[in-house]
C-alpha cells in the first residue's frame, strides 16, 4: 500500500496530536495532525479566515496570515492544552481527511511549486495538483523533476534560495491580501512587482 493509500486510511482519535519530536541539531519534525470537522469548527474558520482562494480551477489558495524564514505559512492550534505551531499546508491537509489523522511520515508535497499555498488536491483530480500526500521520497524525486535538489547531499552555503521563497511567500500575501487580483499574484509569482503586458 503506498504512503497516500495509508494516509486515506488512516483513523486516529479527535484532537490528538503527539509531542514535536525533535530530529538531529534540534531541527523539528512534523506530528500526528487531527483535524477534525466537528470538534475544532471554531479553528478551521479561523484557518479559512487567512486564506483567499483563486477563482480559476487551478489556481492557487494563498495562506495570508504568518509566514516563516522558510516560505511555509504558520498556523497555532491546541492540542492537549499547548499551543503548537503547524505549517499551514500541513494542516490544510489534515483538515481534508475529515477527522482522520495525517500521520508524521506524510508530507505535504506542492505539485504547484508554491510555499504559500493551501489548496488540497483531491484523489484521481487531474490537472495542475496543489497540496497532495506523499513520502519523503515522494517529495525528493518532485525536487529533482523541478531541479530543486532531491537527488544527492548539498553542501550548503548561502541560503539556497530560501529568502527569495519567503519574499515570493510574503509578495503573494500582499497581492492578495484585500482579495484575488490575477495582475499581482502572476508578479508575485514571476518575482516582479512591475505590471505584466498581457
Amino acid at each position: 500500500m503506498s504512503v497516500c493509500a495509508e494516509m486515506m486510511a488512516a483513523t486516529g482519535d479527535l484532537g490528538s496530536l503527539e509531542p514535536k519530536a525533535v530530529g538531529v541539531m534540534g531541527v523539528s519534525q512534523p506530528l500526528r495532525l487531527v483535524v477534525d470537522p466537528r470538534a475544532h469548527v471554531e479553528e478551521l474558520l479561523r484557518f479559512e479566515a487567512n486564506v483567499v482562494r483563486g477563482p480559476g480551477a487551478e489556481d492557487c489558495a494563498i495562506w495570508c496570515s504568518a509566514i516563516g524564514a522558510d516560505g511555509y505559512g504558520r498556523f497555532w492550534v491546541r492540542r492537549g492544552g499547548a499551543r503548537i505551531m503547524v505549517r499551514a499546508n500541513r494542516y490544510a491537509l489534515a483538515a481534508a481527511l475529515q477527522g482522520r489523522a495525517l500521520e508524521p511520515w506524510v508530507r505535504a508535497l506542492h505539485g504547484c511549486d508554491n510555499p504559500a499555498c493551501v489548496r488540497v488536491s483531491r484523489r484521481g483530480q487531474i490537472g495542475l495538483l496543489h497540496i497532495i500526500g506523499g513520502s519523503q521520497r515522494d517529495n525528493m524525486q518532485m525536487m529533482a523533476r523541478a531541479r530543486r535538489g532531491g537527488g544527492r547531499v548539498v553542501v550548503r552555503r548561502g541560503d539556497h534560495g530560501i529568502k527569495a521563497r519567503r519574499a515570493r511567500a510574503v509578495a503573494l500575501r500582499e497581492a492578495v491580501r484585500h482579495g484575488w487580483d490575477a495582475e499581482a499574484v502572476e508578479a508575485a509569482l514571476l518575482g516582479s512587482t512591475d505590471p505584466t503586458l498581457w
